[in-house]
Order: C-alpha cells, then sequence, then structure tokens
C-alpha cells in the first residue's frame, strides 16, 4: 500500500461527500487529472500551493485503490508525482484529517 494525500479546502471535500465523488479543485479540471503528493512531497505542496490558507483538509488514499487512473509522473524537480486521471469516492478516503494553520502561515501536517 502507497498513501497518497490530497489537500483540499473542507468546503469542496464537503461537497464531494454530499455527492458521493469528488471531482478535484478548478486546478485539478484545468489540467485534466487530480493533484496528488506522496507524504515527502505534501508539506512542499502546501508550502508552494497553500500557504496561509486555512479550513483545508488532508485526504489519504491508497494509490492502489484507483488502479490504471492513478500515474506516477514527472513534476517539480523531476520528481514523480501521483495524478489520479478520473475521481474517486470519499469512501475510498482511509482518513481525512483538518491541516491546521500555524501563526506563520504553515500547515501543521499529522505524522505521514
Amino acid at each position: 500500500m502507497t498513501l497518497v494525500y490530497k489537500i483540499s479546502p473542507a468546503s469542496l471535500w464537503k461537497e464531494a461527500v454530499m455527492k458521493g465523488v469528488f471531482h478535484g479543485a478548478p486546478i485539478d479540471l484545468a489540467d485534466g487529472y487530480i493533484h496528488f503528493s506522496d507524504a515527502q512531497q505534501a508539506r512542499e505542496t502546501a508550502e508552494k500551493y497553500f500557504t496561509g490558507q486555512s479550513d483545508l483538509v488532508l485526504i489519504a488514499i491508497d494509490d492502489a485503490d484507483c488502479g490504471d487512473a492513478m500515474k506516477w509522473e514527472v513534476s517539480r524537480g523531476g520528481a514523480l508525482f501521483p495524478h489520479l486521471y478520473g475521481t474517486f469516492t470519499p469512501a475510498q478516503a482511509l482518513w481525512v484529517k483538518p491541516l491546521a494553520l500555524n501563526a506563520d502561515g504553515s500547515h501543521a501536517f499529522p505524522e505521514l
């Protein structure tokens, strides 16, 4: 099992729970896939794209549950990032945790 992580506004996740499917954030829809990070990439992703943003959640899923729709592709600095070419259901989330905001604008991550 390889856990991958999606940072999402809590409101978007609540909507996905109500609808039974997560389609992704606006950037995901524009790029044609849902952006995920592995455990080592998640903090950098939060710093690069979400600094200072509150009311976020961190969603963990097993990449194997996505089958062939999950592709590991070269992105930032030549690293392989998980990209989901499709949607996922809230039931696929192994856990969802609030991503609290520290006083300096960074996020307090749970142990990954």
